[in-house]
């Protein structure tokens, strides 16, 4: 299997690369509540990125995953504040795959959405759904919260989990003005949902979502491995040339057996991870048999060795690299925090030994 990018896809990475290289953008928004600007926001409008992945008859690109995953490793490798992902990304997703061309419409014109599905923030993120709809007139009224919900308090529209009857039904929830909470993650801005008596209006097919929804955070979770890979490949590139430009005893660290060491195993796990995502990418693109392995093979592996390498590339730095100077935590900070979102890698692990061993 070939997973060469076409030079297509090399052009929008390399345009992607140039746009997010605006120095001191990702610093000066760090401050800022709202974690973004109109500016910045308008310019990926007018260049069609937030509408990559909206089908073409609704006024997107058409893109798929794997362009999704060219676009996320960049957005990983400045780690890039902003609503793109919740938005562009996991948004867009939940609206194509629950059949609703009226978000679609939105999120290609530019407004921004997110989606509220995981509550408890480890096991399976459809398991953890308490909160409720409850039936009133011809509409819905919401019960309980969501607590970590990416930009909840910015978006024009958030995509709700909640049980019914039925089973598990997606709504939309309008201008949910969410609480900003703390994160670990500097750059990304998370809220609290309160859902009580809240109107929301139901989108999807009929009955039980629950196979939907799980395609949906399966996708999302991809994407968003795409932009841990980012983050860990671009922590490699600051250790290698830190080392190369780091005098200790009169040579650079770099010829130390010890950092050669180091950075080895960083690109040995740099290298995997990304082969990892790119699997996982296209099996969702194309439907194979085992997507949802992939899934969950790159969900669990993923995390786990962005971690090893954002944390490597601190000790690589020394001392230095503890400090705000630098983006080696920032860069940490963000695979960290991505690895409790959308199943963390111990959760993942369950599910995929269950889905290897299970028919056996």
């Amino acid at each position: 299997m070939d997973f060469t990018f076409s030079p297509e896809q090399d052009s929008l990475r390399d345009a992607v690369r140039s746009f997010l290289s605006r120095p001191g953008y990702a610093r000066q928004v760090l401050e800022d509540e709202r974690g973004f600007t109109d500016e910045w926001w308008s310019a990926l409008v007018d260049m069609g990125w937030t509408s990559a992945l909206v089908p073409e008859d609704a006024g997107g690109l058409g893109l798929g995953m794997v362009d999704a995953v060219v676009i996320q490793e960049e957005m990983g490798r400045a780690a890039m504040p902003g609503p793109f992902f919740s938005s562009a990304v996991a948004a867009t997703i939940a609206a194509v795959r629950l059949g609703a061309p009226e978000l679609l419409a939105a999120l290609a014109s530019g407004r921004r959405g997110t989606v509220a599905i995981e509550e408890a923030g480890w096991g399976d993120p459809l398991g953890s759904v308490s909160a409720r709809a409850v039936p009133d007139g011809d509409g819905w009224v919401l019960e309980g919260f969501k607590e970590v919900v990416i930009d909840g308090h910015t978006a024009d529209f958030a995509v709700v989990a909640a049980r019914t009857p039925e089973g598990l039904a997606s709504f939309v929830l309008d201008s949910p003005g969410g609480l900003l909470t703390p994160s670990l993650d500097v750059t990304r801005r998370v809220a609290r949902l309160e859902l009580a008596g809240r109107r929301a209006r139901r989108i999807g097919p009929p009955g039980d979502q629950s196979k939907v929804l799980a395609l949906i955070g399966d996708d999302i979770a991809v994407a968003l491995c795409a932009e841990t890979v980012g983050a860990a490949e671009r922590a490699l590139q600051m250790a290698v040339d830190y080392a190369k430009q780091r005098v200790q005893f009169g040579r650079p660290i770099a010829s130390f057996q010890a950092i050669k060491h180091k950075i080895v195993d960083m690109l040995h796990q740099v290298e995997l991870a990304r082969v990892g995502t790119h699997w996982a990418a296209w099996a969702s693109q194309v439907d194979d048999p085992l997507r949802e392995h992939a899934a969950a093979a790159c969900k669990a592996f993923v995390a786990e060795a962005a971690v090893m390498v954002t944390s490597e590339n601190i000790q690589v730095h020394g001392g230095v690299g503890f400090t705000w100077d630098l983006d080696c935590h920032l860069l940490f900070r963000r695979v960290k925090a991505n690895d409790v979102l959308f199943g963390n890698q111990a959760w993942n692990r369950h599910r995929l030994a269950d889905l290897v061993l299970g028919p056996a």
